[in-house]
């Protein structure tokens, strides 16, 4: 965004924290929000920050080798006790993950509890990594004061093999086989979780199975509640207890929660074991004698596994329920301090809580989607909802990861030479957004960025955390870099913390400038570890590396060529010149209040010019230099390949890497510089004096009275020239967004580097890719993503409030319809969100494609298909897809009336 949308150069979007004085009263939610950032009440301090996967994740290998996903396998999980986080289904914890609570289910017929969610290995899929089952987060509030869940579970087996073996016997030209695919969810157990809260530790569990089969059906539901091992690792730390109540109840000691107290409906069996590994199963040694697995082994097969003396770290519910076809049955379960009496908490008191917090979620939401048509308010609602289910607990401490625990054997050596050798200094251990709760069970930084952005408009304080979190001194490298993801800390990930960090200023109303000093201060840290690590030759022109894309371009980009040489990277070098542009709007912000930030200011205004010069094939001074990334011809921007002999190859791949320059651009009202005078009289002196480099960035234009000032790596004539590809159906526009990859490359790019050497070729490949390159699972050749259709939206848009009515452009190309670019913008936000929304009553969204969505329940795909929008990818990747609510929400702030 630009400075035109802050209070000093225009409306910002509209606040969503309770007004201040006067206005609407705010909701019981935003209270609650209120006191939890006020710290007068710890509404945050239980949520659902339980993984959905902590199997096979990086933080739980402790092999020689590095191969996460079978150091650890799901079967695997179920006896052994994790030493950094737990995972679970529709698992809550508070915020230290000392108390997990989740559910296990048991049909009467599989081999083992479903307590945790299935899929298959990177190795085991057919396109890598994949969840094999069908589960939704149906709603939820910020302070989870309220939570609803779904899950279907088949009554009959659940076919663990017969998903890896098909899975494993098809190629990459085949489509994954989804658990729908097998037959078993026709009549299924829909499960259901809603969650309210009496107060901040007093949590209110309703578990609802309605039984869709044509017969009568039992299930076993056992609500489970256990501690995290925090007692294995590190000799003589305290071990918490539970223990059975005369009256049925679980009595919960820990040395920081405290005691506390589960109960539940009905008459149950409770059930006792440890959470300690079963080692006798697992390593043929001697071990405790009711380990993690005890429950399970019990309720399948009988065993004498729990502790007849009812106490340990890990206990059950054992709920037997018949129900007959189309019939449901609940369950009620409630977790409070031992102290709290309340003698009809599972009745009518607990019927009370949930009426009145369900009412309280629609109130909230009421407020903050009020300008949202009917059709996209469930849409926002969902997204949101799967955004705030996948907050977890992440702990993550690499010294000890590397050397290991004082109580444990030590690891293999050279573990630090696989990955994170160089962030010893790492120590994570907070609630931080997920991309996805099982694919992605850890943080990325890019991702991080457009979670806060989404989140910002439910919980600006949450979002602001989350930003300032990465930047804190024991995440933040000490050189400056940012940690990328738990694989590779040293992965590069594009730098969108400041573009976020300006989001969430703005959607919080613009006022919050402790904030934007604060992470300012840390991302010139950050930038300048930019500037000294990836611009090999000093020449402003970038190498960047992986930076996200996978396997966008014609060989991996996370390694050297396969010639002697470097390459310049358009996306790398559009990545530092936006990263200029938004550190230069933040300054000039700051600057409105303490002028010293003026001099700031200044500074990245240069080197905005002589990163953009560069990339044009100019000189900071003006002077005519090599021919930079832009291609004249092509009218668009290209990696380059630079070989040690001198030649000079450009990578002619049309792929978002060459729409990224679209996102460098800041617009500036004249209105803001007239209250910075020494900042205006340097840019009036640079725009004098040097008029050519002028030309190439920076553009004046007259509105009415005032002007308004454009600063941009493309010129609104190249702009034309790279839209052309952008609106045309036959390249990049899809009927929901924007490809990666141009359709043209459905004839596939062969790369000539040189010397004989041919790099792989690059087609045009709208669903999961057909080869393994470069990337693993996801595939950036021909898919839409919404991060970067958000990020170059949004760069149009700027455009468009630049040259308003004076500049159109044909959409789709070759249709004669001409539109301005503030319309085109809507256009594409338009047809993104219409993945979302059924084309017919009763049909189903496109994203869905042939996934089983009942009754309006949506899942938020990592990427979707470049002609039918299907969903691809993560199924839950809700973190950056939730952008689709930003969307939403900033087009309906633009309509006439609203701003």
């Amino acid at each position: 965004m630009s400075l035109a949308d802050v209070p000093t150069a225009g409306p910002a979007e509209p606040s969503m924290q309770p007004p201040r004085t006067g206005g609407t009263p705010p909701t019981a939610e935003h209270v609650r929000l209120a006191e939890a950032d006020g710290k007068i009440a710890p509404w945050r301090r239980f949520g659902p920050y339980v993984a959905e996967r902590a199997w096979g994740t990086v933080r739980e290998d402790y092999t020689a080798s590095g191969d996460a996903w079978d150091n650890l396998t799901h079967d695997e999980a179920r006896s052994t006790a994790y030493r950094w986080n737990e995972d679970g289904m529709a698992g809550l914890c508070d915020e230290e993950q000392y108390l997990c609570l989740g559910l296990a289910l048991w049909n009467g017929v599989d081999p083992i509890l479903k307590e945790r969610m299935f899929g298959l290995t990177n190795s085991e899929g057919n396109h890598g990594e994949d969840a094999k089952e069908q589960w939704w987060y149906v709603d939820a509030t910020p302070t989870s004061s309220w939570l609803s869940w779904r899950y279907h579970y088949p009554r009959t087996a659940f076919p663990y093999e017969d998903l890896v073996s098909t899975n494993e016997e098809r190629g990459r030209l085949v489509p994954e086989y989804e658990i729908a695919d097998t037959g078993v969810m026709d009549g299924c157990w829909q499960v259901t979780l809603d969650v309210a809260k009496a107060a901040p530790d007093d949590l209110r569990l309703l578990y609802t199975v309605t039984n869709t089969g044509r017969d009568e059906a039992t299930i076993h539901l056992l609500p489970q509640a256990w501690f995290r091992n925090t007692w294995a690792w590190t000799e003589g730390h305290r071990r918490p207890t539970m223990t059975a109540t005369p009256e049925g109840e679980i009595a919960l000691q820990h040395s920081v929660l405290g005691a506390m107290t589960l109960s539940s409906s009905g008459s149950p069996q409770v059930l006792f074991c440890d959470n300690d590994t079963n080692t006798r199963l697992r390593f043929a040694k001697d071990g405790p004698a009711y380990p993690k697995d005890g429950i399970n082994d019990h309720v399948v097969s009988g065993a004498a596994t729990v502790n007849l003396d009812h106490t340990g770290t890990k206990a059950a519910f054992w709920h037997v329920l018949t129900v007959p076809a189309g019939g449901s049955a609940e369950v009620r379960v409630r977790l409070a301090p031992a102290t709290a009496e309340t003698p009809d908490a599972l009745t009518t008191d607990f019927d009370m809580v949930h009426a009145q917090r369900r009412a309280e979620a629609d109130a909230f939401y009421a407020t903050v989607l009020a300008r949202l048509s009917p059709e996209h308010v469930p849409v926002a609602r969902q997204a949101f909802a799967g955004l705030l289910w996948g907050k977890c607990f992440y702990h993550y401490t690499i010294a000890l990861w590397l050397d290991g625990d004082p109580a444990q054997i030590k690891p293999p050596p050279g573990r630090g030479a696989i990955r994170n050798g160089s962030w010893r200094h790492l120590d994570n251990r907070d609630v931080i957004s997920m991309p996805d709760p099982w694919e992605y069970p850890w943080y990325a930084a890019w991702d991080l960025a457009f979670h806060a952005v989404a989140l910002a408009h439910v919980d600006p304080a949450f979002a602001k955390g989350q930003l300032i979190l990465l930047c804190r001194e024991w995440y933040m490298h000490p050189s400056g870099q940012l940690p990328a993801y738990e694989w590779n800390f040293s992965d590069v990930n594009p730098p969108v913390h400041a573009w976020a960090a300006l989001r969430v200023f703005e959607i919080d109303g613009s006022r919050d400038f402790d904030f934007l000093e604060r992470i300012f201060h840390k991302l010139m840290i950050n930038f300048t570890w930019w500037v000294n690590r990836v611009d090999a030759e000093g020449n402003n022109v970038f190498e960047g590396g992986f930076l996200g894309l996978d396997n966008v371009g014609p060989f991996d980009r996370s390694k050297q060529p396969p010639v002697a040489g470097y390459l310049e990277q358009t996306d790398g070098t559009a990545w530092m010149a936006m990263y200029c542009l938004d550190l230069l709007d933040i300054a000039l912000t700051l600057a409105a209040q303490d002028k010293t930030y003026e001099d700031v200011a200044t500074k990245f205004f240069e080197h905005f010019t002589l990163i953009a010069t560069a990339m044009n094939g100019m000189s900071g001074e003006g002077d005519v230099g090599d021919k930079g990334l832009w291609d004249d011809t092509d009218g668009f921007y290209y990696d380059v390949l630079h070989r040690s002999d001198g030649q000079t190859l450009p990578m002619r791949v049309r792929s978002v890497v060459g729409l990224v320059p679209i996102a460098a651009v800041s617009v500036i009202d004249d209105a803001l510089l007239v209250r910075l005078p020494e900042f205006t009289s340097r840019l009036h002196w640079f725009l004098d004096h040097k008029p050519a480099v002028a030309a190439q960035v920076a553009r004046v234009h007259t509105i009415g009275s005032g002007q308004q000032h454009l600063f941009s790596v493309l010129s609104p004539e190249r702009l034309v020239r790279v839209l052309e590809a952008v609106l045309d159906e036959a390249e990049f526009l899809s009927p929901y967004g924007i490809r990666s990859l141009s359709k043209r490359h459905s004839v596939p790019y062969v790369a000539d580097l040189g010397g004989g050497v041919h790099a792989d070729p690059v087609n045009y490949e709208p669903g999961e890719s057909t080869t393994g390159l470069f990337g693993g699972n996801s595939n950036w050749r021909g898919p839409i993503w919404f991060p970067l259709n958000r990020l170059v939206i949004g760069g149009i848009e700027r455009f468009g409030r630049y040259t308003g009515t004076d500049l159109t452009v044909e959409l789709p190309r070759g249709s004669g319809t001409q539109v301005t670019l503030s319309e085109a913008a809507a256009e594409l936000s338009r047809r993104l969100v219409a993945m979302f929304v059924p084309t017919a009553p009763g049909a189903q969204p496109p994203a869905a494609g042939n996934d089983v969505w009942p009754e309006g329940l949506l899942w938020f795909h990592e990427y979707f298909h470049g002609e039918t929008g299907k969903g691809l990818g993560a199924s839950h990747q809700t973190g950056w897809t939730s952008l689709v609510v930003d969307l939403l929400l900033h087009q309906a702030y633009l309509e006439p009336g609203n701003q």
